[in-house]
């Protein structure tokens, strides 16, 4: 599927801003925040502004499109999956990985027999990456 049948399968209508923001989070991985979006696309889109960066995300995530991740305290960050998965920042480099998630079956049996509908599940561990890590030792 292309970004802009993407766009239209949670009913959001393609623009050359939209489908460019999409793109760039389904193609880069690194769970940019708005700045970083920004800084990469105004050069080929040089009408583009934060304003319609934050505007556009924001329409996404209310969607269903991408999710917005509050991980990193200053900053809001983005990504383009949508399935359930957790995410690790690594403390020293910043760095945002995705790691499988397992949901506990049960447990959400449980909460919706209670009368609860879950509706996002966020699992964020911080800590310090294999890179940083071995980085460190070799400095030691």
């Amino acid at each position: 599927m292309n970004v802009y049948e993407y766009l239209l399968s949670y009913d959001i209508k393609p623009s050359v801003q939209r489908i460019a923001i999409m793109d760039y989070l389904l193609t880069h991985h690194t769970h940019p925040c708005i700045d970083e979006i920004y800084m990469a696309l105004h050069d080929d889109i040089p009408t583009l502004s934060k304003t319609t960066v934050y505007n556009t995300l924001k329409l996404f995530v209310e969607h269903g499109a991408a999710k917005m991740l509050t991980i990193d305290e200053r900053n809001a960050c983005f990504d383009g999956d949508t399935s359930a998965h957790a995410h690790f920042q690594c403390k020293c480099c910043g760095k945002i990985y995705d790691l499988p998630m397992h949901v506990n079956e049960k447990e959400m049996s449980d909460m919706a027999d209670k009368g609860f509908s879950v509706e996002e599940v966020h699992n964020y561990y911080k800590g310090v990456c294999p890179e940083c890590k071995n980085n460190k030792s070799d400095k030691n």
